[in-house]
């Protein structure tokens, strides 16, 4: 599918070359003092072994992994954790929201974000749960798009650079997808 000059697509397996283009786009973000678990500097090793794990789990049908594309190669990404427990098999997490600071402001979040809500549907999940800084343009993106705030945890996490920062609670419930008249 497209979007404002980008590609995105859902990837069955995740090769090398995919996942040393997918470090280069976890560094930036880092780098920019994006939360998503890292601190600065991340260490090109350190990235790649992240993502060889996120192949893993794709391989493995725990994950979802969708990624954006622009001239330059890849630029955003989105992960569906799929493997919940045996209670929970209605829902599934959204994690590592990823945009590389060249690919901001122009869309490609919120066209990610609606990209891996249609696949959640797909694999038949109809809630979806995330946490995001509290205050960051990710939250300001949830909430535009319909995401439900339950609460903020104080002192959460590290950023980055350092300092704390609290997260940001979010839900969102899915109709189911249809099927066939």
């Amino acid at each position: 599918m497209t979007a404002a000059g980008f590609a995105w697509r859902r990837l069955p397996t995740v090769d090398e070359t995919t996942q040393r283009a997918l470090a280069g786009v976890l560094i930036d973000c880092v780098a920019g003092g994006a939360s998503v678990g890292f601190m600065h500097p991340l260490s090109a090793e350190r990235a790649r072994a992240f993502w060889r794990g996120v192949a893993d789990g794709v391989a493995r049908g725990e994950r979802a992994l969708l990624i954006a594309e622009d001239a330059a190669g890849p630029c955003g990404t989105v992960q569906l954790v799929l493997a919940q427990p045996e209670n929970q098999p209605h829902r599934a997490d959204l994690a590592k929201m990823l945009v590389h600071r060249r690919a901001r402001r122009q869309g490609l979040g919120a066209a990610l974000l609606r990209a891996a809500e249609a696949v959640a549907r797909a694999e038949g999940r109809t809630l979806l749960v995330l946490d995001t800084i509290d205050g960051s343009d990710a939250e300001r993106l949830y909430r535009r798009l319909g995401w439900q705030s339950c609460g903020r945890i104080p002192d959460y996490a590290l950023m980055p650079h350092g300092g704390l920062a609290a997260t940001h609670v979010f839900y969102k419930r899915l109709a189911p997808e249809a099927g066939p008249a």
